[in-house]
């Protein structure tokens, strides 16, 4: 019995060492995700906010628009994005459509270095 207790002195060094590596990229993979969420939610949430300002303020324009975004967007911490504003004349829906490039890891894994979110809100004039 003594014999082949000694021989396993380092069995769960070894299956330790096999179960890290997957275990730390279901942790990290789980943080991303939850900061690719959080990313998206902060993008939708601009162009809410942008749309509104287009559909409701008099005089708003696609400035004070893109002005709002900015706004939201920077309060999330995002810095890189493209807006896209289409006011259309009256009675008409106006949209506005946000994209942004979401970097997984900050570029340690080839491949999935960036990731594209957009989200596109429309709604129709209130004046």
């Amino acid at each position: 019995m003594r014999n082949t207790r000694k021989n396993e002195n380092g069995q769960s060094l070894v299956e330790f060492a096999l179960v890290l590596p997957v275990l730390l990229l279901l942790v990290v993979g789980i943080f991303e995700f939850g900061r690719a969420w959080m990313t998206k939610n902060i993008v939708t949430g601009a162009a809410r906010e942008a749309v509104r300002v287009l559909a409701v303020e008099m005089g708003g324009g696609p400035a004070a628009a893109a002005s709002r975004a900015d706004n939201v967007l920077k309060s999330g911490k995002i810095t890189k994005y493209d807006i896209e504003v289409d006011p259309a004349s009256a009675y008409n829906p106006v949209s506005v459509k946000i994209t942004t490039n979401f970097q997984v890891l900050n570029g340690l894994i080839p491949g999935l270095d960036n990731i594209e979110l957009s989200s596109t809100t429309t709604m129709r004039r209130e004046y």
